[in-house]
C-alpha cells in the first residue's frame, strides 16, 4: 500500500539520522581510537590531573546545553517539548559532525584519530554554534530543517574559527566573537533566507503564558549558574582560569540587575519583562567572554556586564522591532539582542583591553 504523501515529511527524519549514525559507526570502527595506556607513573598522573581539572567543568557545560538552554527556549507554550527534544537532538547531532569534521582536519595521523575529552569539549563548543542559531527560527522550521542548517553550520563555523584564531591571532577564550557573534548572524541569515518574502505575522501560539515564562525563566537561572564553566574552561589553569571565573561573576551579576533597572523603566507600568530578564541577565557573560582572562579590573567587568544588559533590553524594546519592519527579519528568540549586539560590544572591549594594556602585563 502507498504512503500517503503526508508521511514523507515524517519518514526523512529517522533516515536522515540512521544514515548519519550508521556512517558514523563505520568511520569510527576505521579511524577513531584511544591512546595507548602509559606505563609511566608520572604520565598516568598528569593525565589524571587533567581529567579531574576538565571534567567537573565540562559537566557544568553539559548541564547548561541540554537543561539550561533546552528550558530556556520554552516559553513558546505549545512548542516546548518541541523546543527540549530539537536542543538535544542538534546538540547531539552537531558535536558528532563536528568530532568528525575536527578529527579530520586537525587531528588525523598516521590514519587514526586519538579521541580524548578535550577533543570532545571543542566539538561541544561547536554544537553550540547551532542550538543559538535555531533560536531565530525556532517553532518555524522543521526539524529536518534544523539539521541541514547544523550540517552546513558546523564546517563553516570551523573555518571561520580558523581564520579568527589561527590567522588573525585573536584571544577570545570565551568564544564571544568565534561562537556567539558568528551563530547569531549565520541564524539570522538562515532566518532571511526561510522567511524572506513578508514579514511572518505573530501566531497566536507564539505568545509566551506564564508557565512557559516560568519554564524559561528556570532555564535562565540554570544558565546563569553555570556560565563561569563555560567561560573558563579552555583558560590556561591558575591565574588566568581564576581571572577569567571572577569577571564572569561580576559581569553577570551587574547584567542582572541592570535588566531589572532597564526592564523597570522602558515598561509602562514598571513591572519586568520576562523576555528582558531571561535575555539580559545572560548578556554579561556574552560580553565577558572575549576579556574574561586579560588583566582588565574588576570595574570593567561590572562596567561590560551593564552596558551588555542595556544594549540587550533596548534591542528588545526597540532593535527588533525596527528590523522586522525595515528587513523583514524574524528573530524568535531574539538572538541578536543577547548573542550578537554583546557580543559586538565583547569585541570592541577586548580591543579597548589590548590596547591599554601595559607592555609588561602577561
Amino acid at each position: 500500500m502507498a504512503v500517503p504523501p503526508s508521511t514523507y515529511p515524517r519518514r526523512l527524519l529517522p533516515l536522515f539520522l540512521g544514515l548519519f549514525q550508521a556512517a558514523l559507526l563505520l568511520f569510527f570502527a576505521l579511524f577513531v581510537t584511544y591512546d595507548e595506556p602509559s606505563t609511566q607513573a608520572e604520565d598516568t598522573s598528569l593525565v589524571a590531573d587533567q581529567v579531574y581539572s576538565t571534567f567537573p567543568f565540562f559537566q557544568d557545560i553539559q548541564v547548561m546545553l541540554v537543561v539550561g538552554l533546552g528550558l530556556l527556549l520554552t516559553f513558546l507554550p505549545c512548542y516546548g517539548f518541541s523546543s527540549l527534544t530539537h536542543n538535544f537532538l542538534l546538540l547531539n547531532f552537531s558535536m558528532q559532525w563536528a568530532l568528525v569534521l575536527q578529527g579530520l582536519l586537525h587531528h588525523f595521523h598516521h590514519g587514526q584519530i586519538h579521541l580524548d575529552l578535550h577533543k570532545l569539549l571543542i566539538s561541544e563548543f561547536a554544537a553550540v554554534t547551532v542550538l543559538i542559531s535555531m533560536g531565530a527560527i525556532l517553532g518555524r522550521a522543521s526539524p529536518c530543517q534544523l539539521l541541514v542548517m547544523a550540517t552546513c553550520e558546523i564546517p563553516i563555523y570551523l573555518a571561520s574559527e580558523w581564520v579568527i584564531v589561527t590567522c588573525l591571532g585573536v584571544l577570545d577564550v570565551g568564544g564571544t566573537i568565534t561562537i556567539h557573534i558568528f551563530s547569531c548572524y549565520f541564524g539570522l541569515g538562515v532566518s532571511k533566507a526561510l522567511f524572506r518574502a513578508t514579514q511572518q505575522p505573530l501566531h497566536p501560539k507564539e505568545t509566551p503564558t506564564t508557565s512557559s515564562d516560568l519554564m524559561s525563566l528556570v532555564g535562565t537561572l540554570i544558565l546563569w549558574v553555570f556560565w563561569p564553566s563555560f567561560v573558563a574552561v579552555l583558560c590556561q589553569p591558575g591565574d588566568a582560569q581564576h581571572r577569567a571565573i571572577l569577571n564572569t561573576l561580576l559581569a553577570m551579576s551587574a547584567s542582572a540587575i541592570t535588566t531589572v533597572v532597564a526592564s523597570s523603566l522602558l515598561q509602562r507600568d514598571g513591572k519586568l519583562s520576562p523576555g528582558h530578564l531571561q535575555n539580559g541577565s545572560l548578556a554579561g557573560g556574552v560580553a565577558i567572554g572575549v576579556v574574561a582572562d586579560m588583566a582588565v579590573p574588576p570595574v570593567a567587568a561590572l562596567a561590560l556586564g551593564s552596558l551588555s544588559a542595556v544594549l540587550c533590553v533596548l534591542g528588545f524594546k526597540f532593535l527588533t522591532p525596527l528590523l522586522g519592519r525595515k528587513l523583514k527579519l524574524h528573530d524568535q528568540c531574539g538572538i541578536h539582542n543577547l548573542h550578537g549586539l554583546p557580543g559586538i560590544l565583547g569585541a570592541a572591549a577586548s580591543v579597548v583591553a589590548v590596547l591599554v594594556a601595559s607592555k609588561d602585563t602577561s
